[in-house]
């Protein structure tokens, strides 16, 4: 007891510091939870997002939030605070007017707008609860903006194959992105990567003053060939949030330059077989590009023909054209400077039809003649024969057998080669049939009836070579001519117009140096009281018909006015009386004869009388006809 009791009582100053201990003891027993993300990715001109997310293990009297920004110096300045009395944002600073903050139930949100490249940093958030503790958390911010699609252009000088080291043969762009893109080249579709002596690609990066990037790259390529048709292309690769993006270019095909190898000679035109007349061109193009100089000649011949640009022409060929034709390049630069090809040119022909017998040849009827037409041709040839437009053979040789006048005129042949159409050739014969006359009706003896005073047309066509004769033989019939009359090498045509006053028989007699031909019409009169039987006649009288229709109603008129004219003299007796001696008058001459009642008309006489139809309907001459009628 008596040592407690002489224990002294702790100072002042350690009571304090033994509650400074527990208080800081109590502190760091309460603990805050505080949440931020690694990094936000946002595009350039956008907002961007970052949350801060807190939690205490005891619920604070009181919380106070403090955003930071570090500066490029690397100090930090604040731009916002916050507690349960007051939000604000800090002026002065590059956020004063672009910055939000967005409280909710487990933290807030700070809000940045029209997000730039330089916003690309590091932003803090500083929780401080008092006694229920505090907290910090970073959040680093990247800002993208993609690149413009790439450009590629190829050198448009061309690039040689005989360049010792890769030669520049394209370039590729792109401008404008952030961060940093790529470009990788590409051979048709597979990428290309450095390679000693044969590949190099040198890039050009270009910070520009907005902030972002241009990257050139050229590409350094040792061309062969085959690369004359490849395409090249190149393709950025560039980031965006939370992912990888890529743009590819336009394929384009460079220029290569390389030596001739080999040539190639072909005819261009005309297509198909080649025939005498034509025009032929022949075209020869070597590998090498540039192209070299082509010449042209002969196989046996080493004289350089004509020739524009590897284009040979050979206008209006013939049959000696035909040859071997050659074309040589000049490319000094080619290792085997000999680069020849060649090209077989035929021309074909067709010559002149030959015809035997030739022209013409005199067959006799009855007679056989084989007819043959050739042409020389380099092709196999068809021959048709045709007779007047009409096809009537084909072959080479033509029969014509059992001769008729029918086979008589001009045969032609046409001799054409099927697998060239445009060549033709053609020839004629012309054959003549010698023969007795020959009548074209096959009836020799024609009966034949008509009144008489009638008027028939008879006919007689005949054929015979040498051109038979025609003269008729007329018995009971005064008045008769011939008509018509018509001749041709072999033909014949006669008409004559007799009167018919009596039974006639008319004879037409044909005659040549072969032989002579008859043709009988006999011709039986019938008088006027009689109707006649049907008879065949030779030629159509309707037009007589007509006529004397025609004169009929004339007659009728011109009686009429005879009538007129008496009646003004007072020639005609007027009243019952007259009439009735006119009635008598005419009962006694009707009595008579009604055929003696006729109209006499003074009319010219001619050759081409027209026939007047009396009243009982006999066909007579009008200059045959001399009764007058009288009152």
């Amino acid at each position: 007891m008596d040592n407690f009791r002489n224990m002294a009582l702790p100072n002042t100053s350690l009571l304090l510091f033994l509650l400074q201990l527990c208080a800081i003891a109590w502190q760091a027993w309460a603990v805050v939870d505080l949440r931020m993300e690694d990094t936000v990715e946002v595009y350039m001109d956008e907002s961007a997002e970052i949350p801060c997310l807190y939690t205490f293990t005891e619920k604070p009297v009181m919380v106070m939030v403090q955003w930071f920004v570090r500066e490029r110096e690397g100090n930090r300045v604040r731009i916002s605070y916050s507690d349960l009395t007051m939000q604000k944002v800090d002026e002065d600073t590059s956020y004063s007017d672009r910055i939000s903050v967005q409280p909710n139930s487990d933290g807030e949100t700070l809000i940045i707008q029209d997000v730039k490249l330089s916003d690309e940093r590091e932003f803090f958030c500083q929780v401080s609860g008092l006694a229920a503790g505090n907290g910090e958390g970073r959040t680093l911010l990247k800002v993208f903006d993609p690149p413009e699609p790439p450009v590629v252009e190829g050198v448009l000088s061309g690039v040689s194959v005989s360049s010792d080291s890769p030669a520049k043969i394209a370039s590729c762009e792109t401008r404008d992105g952030f961060p940093k893109p790529n470009i990788t080249w590409y051979r048709d579709h597979i990428p290309i990567h450095p390679a000693n002596g044969l590949v190099n690609v040198v890039t050009l990066v270009t910070r520009e003053s907005s902030g972002l990037y241009t990257v050139q790259s050229d590409l350094h390529y040792k061309v062969t060939k085959e690369d004359k048709d490849a395409h090249f292309s190149c393709e950025v690769s560039y980031f965006v949030p939370a992912a990888v993006r890529t743009s590819e270019s336009k394929g384009i095909n460079i220029t290569v330059h390389y030596p001739t190898s080999s040539v190639e000679i072909w005819k261009e035109s005309p297509e198909g077989l080649v025939k005498e007349g034509d025009t032929v061109e022949i075209r020869c193009q070597g590998d090498g590009n540039p192209p070299a100089p082509i010449i042209f000649n002969r196989e046996q011949s080493d004289v350089e023909l004509d020739s524009y640009h590897g284009l040979l022409v050979l206008k209006e060929v013939s049959r000696a054209d035909s040859d071997v034709y050659e074309c040589h390049s000049l490319d000094l630069d080619a290792v085997n400077h000999d680069v020849v090809d060649t090209l077989q040119l035929t021309v074909h022909y067709l010559d002149p039809a030959v015809v035997m017998p030739k022209d013409s040849e005199i067959m006799l009827k009855g007679e056989s003649l084989t007819a043959t037409c050739n042409a020389l041709s380099s092709l196999e040839t068809t021959t048709v024969w045709f007779k007047e437009g009409i096809e009537v053979g084909r072959g080479h040789i033509m029969q014509l057998q059992d001769a008729t006048f029918d086979t008589a005129g001009q045969y032609d042949c046409e001799v054409t080669v099927p697998s060239l159409p445009g060549l033709l050739t053609s020839g004629s014969i012309h054959i003549i049939v010698q023969g007795a006359p020959q009548m074209k009706d096959a009836e020799r003896e024609i009966e034949l009836t008509e009144k008489v005073g009638g008027w028939l047309n008879l006919s007689c066509e005949v054929r015979g070579f040498p051109r038979p004769a025609i003269t008729w033989s007329i018995t009971g019939s005064q008045s008769w001519r011939e008509v018509v009359k018509r001749e041709t090498e072999e033909q014949v045509h006669s008409v004559v117009m007799l009167k018919v006053t009596t039974d006639i028989v008319a004879i037409c007699n044909s005659t040549n140096d072969f032989g002579i031909e008859t043709k009988t019409y006999n011709i039986r009169s019938i008088p006027f009281s009689q109707t006649p039987t049907a008879r065949k006649t030779s030629v159509d009288n309707s037009g007589v018909i007509i006529v004397v229709i025609i004169v009929s109603i004339l007659l009728l008129a011109i009686l009429g006015s005879v009538f007129y004219f008496l009646y003004k003299k007072g020639k005609l007796p007027c009243g019952r009386s007259g009439k009735q001696e006119i009635i008598n008058a005419y009962s006694t001459k009707e009595k008579t004869s009604k055929d003696d009642i006729v109209v006499e008309m003074k009319a010219k006489k001619t050759e081409e009388s027209v026939l007047l139809k009396g009243v009982n309907g006999e066909k007579k001459p009008l200059n045959d006809q001399n009764n007058i009628l009288s009152s």
